[in-house]
């Protein structure tokens, strides 16, 4: 009697066809070849990267060409608004002090009042002629080398979850940041340095802290490293010894340490452990020479502002700035420049509830000329050619103001943010939201769209970036994004 091991299917007959699976085989084999030649060669699309754990920070190559090699995001905690600064709305100036027809009664934050006028006027600039505030007069003299997203949207209104979208693409604790996932896929081009560094605001960290720079599930070689220009990395030098002995005692400790790995070959967690003890190592000589601004010429000092001695916030960002384009000069792979703080009442960052004009004109001082000079001393150096500059926010602000104050509540639903630099079309404007900046209508994008971009620039699909996580192949965008192809050059 002849087996059949299904009699009832006639595709799994034909499978146990002895000719039908000669020929199956075939095809399987020459499809395991093909794949093999294109890994061999490069042509294979990649996922996760192979990384030695010996030297995890070694520079890698992306899915496909890279338009830009290096990133500075601008990221300005307590959400700016959109209203007062990229999105003009005349038919907000029409409407000022009317109620909003048909708008929500109750906000984020409580009952919601009438609708209210732009707090800074606004002008065309350039040869673009875009319509941009008066509120921060050196950046808007670029306009011409911006390209704006109009219609982001988050899916969240609360500062940390929304901190937490648009840095990890997660409303929740515990994912990769976007420099994690960078730095994890491409390494850097510099092994004296971290590769990811965040620099924090000098009032202070956001509101979700180190969650905007952590590794999450990623190996945690990849988390950001935390420094400014006028804050040192911690417990770098070794207190009460001298040079001389602190040299010889790492040169000691690294020949035991290569001993021991030759011992324990196949062990990838202590070579990855011995590759972070001897990058701190050299971080001893690299980080006191990249943070010394003594250098600067006094030109850049004033460029930037950073010799503003009547607001010692503004002096410090900008030196934090000047920083931060060492660092992309160095070859630092990610670097996450804050501006603005914690919750405080909108004093400490961009969370205009209830004094919005007052607040900003302090917030706008701080942040304008030091982050204008260091794009166009990036230009002038040659520097935007390779470096990505991303300007953004984690949600906007409503067109009405809170009843009672002189503020507007969150708005997750259309805000703006944008990009200059290696890859991105300058001069454009992509997406908008309503005749009132309340809701994004026209090319809405959700920030994984914004962080898929971002990932293009780098060379990286961020359909193919992932790491197995819990028994998922996890990755930034989540199983969504788009790359907004309208604003790349």
């Amino acid at each position: 009697m002849q087996f059949d091991p299904c009699p009832n299917h006639a595709a799994t007959r034909r499978w146990w066809d002895r000719r039908q699976f000669l020929n199956n085989s075939a095809t399987a084999l020459g499809s395991m070849a093909l794949a093999s030649l294109l890994n061999r060669d490069g042509l294979l699309a990649a996922g996760s990267p192979q990384i030695d754990p010996a030297q995890p920070y070694a520079p890698r190559a992306g899915h496909f060409a890279a338009k830009a090699k290096n990133v500075i995001v601008i990221f300005c905690a307590g959400a700016v608004s959109q209203l007062e600064t990229w999105d003009f709305k005349p038919e907000l100036i029409r409407q000022d002090d009317k109620p909003l027809s048909n708008g929500p009664a109750v906000t984020f934050q409580g009952p919601a009042g009438n609708l209210a006028r732009p707090q800074y006027a606004f002008r065309p600039r350039g040869e673009t002629g875009k319509m941009v505030s008066d509120m921060l007069p050196h950046l808007a003299e670029l306009t011409d080398d911006l390209a704006f997203i109009h219609s982001l949207t988050s899916k969240s209104n609360t500062h940390g979850p929304a901190e937490n979208f648009l840095s990890t693409g997660s409303v929740l604790d515990g994912f990769p940041s976007l420099g994690s996932w960078v730095t994890y896929a491409l390494g850097s081009e510099n092994q004296d340095l971290p590769s990811y560094v965040a620099i924090p605001d000098p009032r202070g960290v956001p509101q979700n802290g180190s969650n905007n720079w952590g590794p999450g599930f990623l190996p945690a070689a990849f988390q950001g490293t935390t420094f400014s220009a006028s804050s040192p990395v911690r417990h770098l030098a070794a207190p009460s010894i001298s040079e001389q002995a602190d040299v010889a005692a790492r040169m000691l400790l690294r020949e035991m340490n290569q001993r021991h790995l030759a011992e324990h070959s196949g062990d990838g967690k202590l070579a990855a452990r011995i590759a972070s003890y001897e990058l701190a190592a050299r971080m001893q000589l690299s980080v006191p020479e990249v943070t010394n601004l003594g250098a600067e010429p006094e030109h850049i000092l004033k460029l930037y502002g950073a010799d503003d001695t009547s607001n010692p916030n503004k002096a410090a960002f900008a030196r934090n700035c000047i920083l931060a384009r060492r660092l992309i000069e160095k070859g630092v792979r990610f670097v996450q420049l804050f501006n603005g703080a914690y919750a405080s009442g909108g004093e400490l960052n961009w969370d205009g509830h209830n004094k919005l004009k007052s607040q900003y004109d302090k917030h706008a001082e701080i942040l304008d000329q030091p982050a204008a000079a260091l794009i166009c001393d990036l230009k002038q150096r040659g520097l935007l050619n390779d470096t990505l500059v991303v300007w953004c926010t984690e949600f906007g602000r409503m067109p009405m103001f809170q009843k009672g104050a002189q503020g507007r509540d969150h708005n997750p639903d259309g805000f703006t943010c944008w990009l200059t630099g290696a890859g991105v079309k300058p001069g454009v404007s992509h997406g908008a939201t309503d005749e009132l900046g309340l809701k994004a209508v026209e090319d809405v994008h959700p920030l994984y769209d914004f962080n898929a971009t971002i990932l293009h620039l780098l060379g990286l699909d961020h359909e193919q970036l992932t790491f197995r996580h819990n028994g998922i192949e996890r990755r930034l965008t989540n199983v969504e994004g788009h790359v907004i192809h309208e604003i790349l050059a």
